[in-house]
């Protein structure tokens, strides 16, 4: 989940992995190298810890403490 615009939605759409973000952006970002792991964080209304499990499709988002059983 990104809480902001992501760019270059062609290519994330052809990966493994899931993605929401609020919008797209075809601005470049610096890259500075910076960030935080494993920190506990709040965006609209929800609470992610690490170590939990984030489920994503086109309909919404679903967080869990431990793995869900996905149907075949």
């Amino acid at each position: 989940m990104i809480y902001g615009c992501v760019r270059d939605v062609d290519v994330l759409i052809q990966t493994d992995v899931g993605v929401q973000a609020l919008a797209s952006h075809p601005m470049k970002t610096d890259k500075r190298g910076i960030g935080d792991l494993n920190v506990v964080v709040t965006f609209a209304g929800v609470t992610f810890r690490p170590g939990e499990y984030v489920y994503a499709d086109n309909n919404g988002v679903l967080v869990s403490p431990s793995p869900l059983k996905m149907p075949e």
